[in-house]
């Protein structure tokens, strides 16, 4: 089989789909790896990398896609909605497309992709089990998203992060809460602590309470009945609106109280629920800041704009889509590791073999012979 990594097309994507450092656990597996020249030089890979680690190198995205039996990349259509387009004439029946592919919020999309005949996975629907944990691409982008989602923030807010006990007086730290404890917010929590400062965090799920602690951050506990808060993957469940309602008014001192505030409640498929009020930016002090890792679903904060950067009474609001881009040597360093252990799941004997009996075959297989198989992007795909 031949892995063809073609170059990211979305503007601004620095990530590629495969480095070279990863190249030969494919070429183990028995893999031939065709990489696009220049595909990793925004990310800090020359080709000259890939040539020693045994790959080959494609003149043009043509020759990728017209050589290769397997496609990977970072935002496949779908997810790059700027120029996924430009390759639906490329894609031929019965190739094997995996990366993002966004299947539960872009139904249009996905059945362009059935249309193609590709065999398509998407990797942001890889169960939340054992054996897939090497393949989790998700978690792996969210633990970068989480990272600099903190050194934004440090960047924008004019405090110190840590307490310093100087000759001019001391310096008390920076107060920072996190909503959501997914692996972004553990992420969050772990990095605010190690610049120094005092950080706070709230989820819906009361099971990640020990989680939070273990990372150094203190856990909000609210006397709301969260019912099922957590679904049989392991992601958090939507709730109704009147405990959203009420999360948000005891939420309201907290907030309040914080200089940095960073949010990361989304549920797959779903717009991410309005977590943080105008009402309750306006109770922040001049100069604190907001990042919502959950723009692209709509935002956790009502005055959340997409893809952008606002002030709001002084309070600095990030509505950045791509942070994991910002980080993109070892964004695509372990990108590649989550991809190269999932390729060779799919394959026996060099060849490609779907065993739906396999969860994680069968959860991330979106299309197969030009129709939509997995039951959740059909749902989604469906009529209304």
């Amino acid at each position: 089989m031949i892995v063809g990594v073609p170059m990211e097309t979305y503007p601004g994507e620095r990530r590629v789909a495969m480095v070279p450092s990863v190249v030969p656990l494919l070429l183990k597996a028995g893999c031939e790896v065709l990489v696009q020249k220049g595909a990793g030089i925004a990310a800090g890979y020359e080709d000259e990398a890939y040539i020693s680690r045994g790959a080959k190198l494609a003149a043009s995205r043509e020759e990728v896609f017209a050589t290769a039996d397997i496609i990977i990349q970072v935002l496949c259509h779908g997810a790059n909605d700027k120029n996924g387009t430009a390759d639906l004439p490329l894609i031929r029946r019965g190739q094997v497309l995996i990366g993002f592919l966004r299947p539960l919020g872009s139904p249009r999309t996905v059945r362009e992709v059935a249309e193609t005949g590709a065999t398509a996975f998407a990797v942001e629907l890889m169960p939340r089990i054992t054996r897939s944990q090497s393949m989790d691409a998700l978690s792996a982008m969210a633990t970068v998203c989480g990272y600099k989602a903190v050194l934004t923030a440090a960047d924008l807010l004019p405090r110190f992060f840590p307490m310093l006990t100087t000759a001019a007086g001391t310096i008390t730290p920076a107060r920072v809460l996190v909503l959501g404890a997914g692996v972004a917010g553990l992420q969050a929590i772990a990095t605010s602590r190690r610049l120094g400062a005092v950080v706070s965090a709230y989820d819906v799920r009361p099971a990640v309470k020990e989680q939070i602690i273990s990372v150094g951050g203190r856990f909000i506990e609210l006397p709301l009945e969260t019912g099922q808060s957590e679904d049989a993957r392991g992601y958090a469940q939507a709730q109704g609106e009147s405990f959203y309602r009420r999360q948000r008014e005891v939420l309201t001192k907290v907030v309040a109280e914080s200089d940095v505030v960073i949010t990361t409640a989304v549920v797959p498929g779903q717009k991410a629920p309005v977590l943080v009020t105008g009402e309750m930016v306006s109770s922040m002090a001049r100069g604190s800041v907001i990042i919502d890792l959950a723009a692209e679903r709509g935002g956790n904060c009502e005055l959340t704009r997409p893809n952008e950067t606002v002030v709001d009474r002084g309070v600095t609001i990030v509505g950045t889509f791509n942070f994991a881009t910002t980080v993109p040597y070892h964004a695509s360093q372990m990108y590649a590791r989550n991809l190269a252990t999932f390729i060779p799941h799919l394959l026996k004997e060099g060849k490609l073999v779907l065993d739906l009996e396999d969860e994680i075959t069968r959860e991330t297989l979106i299309t197969r012979d030009g129709d939509i198989v997995n039951p959740r992007a059909r749902e989604t795909t469906a009529p209304n």
